[in-house]
């Protein structure tokens, strides 16, 4: 079975204090894009930068998740430390994600440059940093993850179908 982890990172959402909508908001994006059955590894998380590390690497190791998408803790807040925990247990930093969500960002908000997405792999594990609002989560989605299926097989993972009507993967023609 196809496993994808889904992390929100919020301390607010952590606590209870307000409901998960960056979580479920990828959840949904991700049963539109995908034909291919996954089963979602799902984690409602505070801003803590070894407990997010510590995920990162359970959903990767442990679960053995092809792709973990999360939400939050990505801009210039003393607290946000999304990317960092992200570089930490990544072997490549894939910089074209943040920079092609940034830009696409940019359509829509002057404040996109303070945002810090990004992506990288560890062992055959995808990792996608989005922003937290649910929004701008479907913006971000919807311009990387054409290139996403293409990533996982290239880190021998498993060969993800989307439906063609909402989301065009691209594999080049070999």
């Amino acid at each position: 079975m196809i496993k994808i982890g889904i992390i929100n990172i919020s301390d607010r959402a952590s606590a209870g204090i307000y409901e998960d909508i960056p979580g479920k908001a990828v959840l949904q994006t991700l049963q539109e894009y995908l034909v291919s059955e996954f089963e979602p590894v799902y984690r409602v998380i505070p801003d803590e930068q070894d407990l997010i590390s510590e995920t990162l690497i359970e959903m990767a190791d442990i679960h053995g998740c092809c792709l973990v998408v999360t939400t939050g803790g990505t801009g210039p807040a003393v607290r946000d430390v999304t990317p960092e925990a992200t570089e930490a247990v990544c072997q490549k930093m894939m910089p074209g994600f943040g920079e092609l969500m940034r830009q696409e960002s940019l359509k829509y908000v002057p404040t996109a440059i303070l945002s810090r997405q990004t992506a990288g792999i560890r062992h055959k594990t995808l990792i996608v940093n989005l922003p937290g609002k649910p929004k701008a989560i479907r913006q971000c989605l919807d311009v990387v993850f054409p290139a996403i299926p293409y990533c996982i097989d290239l880190i021998e993972g498993p060969y993800l179908i989307c439906s063609q009507e909402v989301m065009k993967e691209f594999r080049p023609k070999s």
